[in-house]
């Protein structure tokens, strides 16, 4: 099976809470609507962890949450993982041309954009959902 990816813009700057994610000129248009939705999802490529050995990491004790145990890293948000993506649902706060400004990003700066979706409450939102107890200890992502 083939695959490519193509990243669409990069994290150019984080401040406070606050991040601006620069759009590749090619796929601008692929923003037009987006200033309709208050949250997106942002996909991103975690370039830092881009490592032939922490690709083949499948086990980890997910360090940001106290007492977790040993996980496979499908069970956890550990960076390091066979293909390294990060997500995160941020706050839109506005858009500038190819720019979108945006607040509760986990991303750091020079991190490629993979791809972006619209946060959908009907959709994204899952009312009753479970997880572990030891999630519930540390930072939300």
């Amino acid at each position: 099976m083939k695959g490519e990816l193509r990243f669409i813009g990069t994290v150019e700057r984080i401040e406070n809470e606050e991040a601006e994610i620069a759009i590749f000129p090619e796929f601008c248009p692929g923003l037009r609507g987006i200033e309709n939705y208050s949250h997106l999802i942002i996909l991103y490529w975690l370039h830092q962890r881009d490592t032939a050995e922490q690709r083949q990491v499948l086990q980890v004790i997910p360090k940001r949450h106290p007492g977790a145990p040993l996980v496979g890293v499908f069970a956890s948000r550990s960076p390091t993982r066979p293909n390294p993506i990060g997500m995160c649902v941020v706050e839109l706060i506005r858009v500038e041309n190819c720019r979108l400004c945006v607040k509760g990003l986990d991303a750091v700066e020079g991190s490629p954009i993979v791809d972006i979706k619209p946060y959908l409450p009907r959709a994204d939102s899952v009312p009753g959902a479970r997880a572990p107890e030891w999630m519930s200890h540390g930072p939300t992502t």
